[in-house]
């Protein structure tokens, strides 16, 4: 699956990722009054809307990106219906030929990352037959457990060759108080983007590892020397648009080969529409505002790359 990921990559010349994280502030109201009248104002009616709104965005981006990132906690809030929406999205975006990124953070004890990582990225046997859960190519991963936590998606991605994102360094702004600490004096991010780059090793594709990692578009310089420590690791970057990151802010997040990194952006592409920048779309066409956005995007980033 790295391999088909940094293959999209070069096709369409856009290392970006669109995060599919609807939220009920983002969604359009002509769209969420729809589904109302369908299922009344309950968790159906939100589960509906976050489907089809995602639905929309991507028919309108799946020619221009590689890979879409549903974060899975926003289908969550809303409980079954919620992931029902989300499993359908993934489904959706694998018809479209999309690569799907589950953001998933779950990291924990070694039997329950197995149970987490068969969910996800592998499958279960019931009476002689193979089921699949959601079913993404990769998840994120966090590492705070150590290698008990890590090795169980490792070793399913081996066998299912789906990949995983290990966190890193994080885009938010208080990920320095533990993530920095200084620890054998030096920071505790490159101790974990060492470790990353060890699993990596042990699990290559045709030129990147199935263990990326993740590392925030706020944090340049450190990305600086992550791409140093983790030179065959891809690298998933949060933060771009509406946390601040920018193309010039990225340069240092890709390798000599112009791979090496898929930046992601949320709400700056989902609810472009609300921009100032692309009001003139209105709501109705709040995906053709997210296309323009994913435009302007690639571009911004092709012309920090050079």
């Amino acid at each position: 699956m790295i391999n088909r990921l940094i293959e999209g990559i070069k096709k369409t010349e856009a290392p970006i990722v669109v995060g599919l994280d609807p939220t009920m502030k983002l969604l359009p109201p002509s769209l969420y009054a729809e589904t109302v009248r369908d299922f009344g104002e309950t968790p159906d009616a939100v589960a509906d809307a976050f489907y089809k709104y995602n639905k929309g965005i991507v028919d309108a981006v799946a020619d221009l990106v590689p890979a879409v990132k549903p974060q899975i906690a926003m289908y969550e809030s809303y409980g079954i219906p919620g992931l029902i929406a989300f499993k359908k999205t993934v489904d959706y975006c694998h018809k479209k030929g999309l690569v799907v990124i589950g953001d998933i953070k779950r990291g924990d004890i070694g039997s329950t990352s197995e149970a987490y990582a068969l969910g996800h990225i592998g499958s279960s046997v019931i009476g002689g037959t193979e089921y699949r859960g959601f079913d993404e190519d990769f998840v994120t991963v966090n590492p705070y457990l150590g290698s008990d936590g890590v090795m169980p998606f490792i070793k399913v991605c081996e066998k299912e060759k789906r990949g995983i994102f290990v966190l890193v360094k994080t885009s938010n702004p208080s990920s320095g108080e533990f993530q920095d600490r200084i620890c054998d004096g030096r920071p505790l991010y490159e101790l974990v983007g060492e470790k990353v780059a060890e699993w990596g090793d042990a699990l290559m594709g045709e030129s990147y590892s199935y263990v990326g990692a993740v590392v925030g578009a706020t944090y340049p310089e450190m990305g600086k020397a992550l791409r140093k420590i983790m030179p065959k690791t891809l690298i998933l970057v949060p933060g771009y648009g509406a946390q601040g990151g920018r193309g010039k802010d990225l340069v240092h997040f890709f390798n000599d080969d112009g791979l090496g990194a898929i930046i992601n952006s949320s709400r700056g592409i989902i609810a472009a529409y609300q921009q100032e920048k692309y009001s003139s779309y209105g709501e109705a066409g709040y995906a053709d505002a997210a296309r323009a956005a994913v435009l302007d995007m690639k571009a911004d980033i092709a012309e920090a790359l050079g």
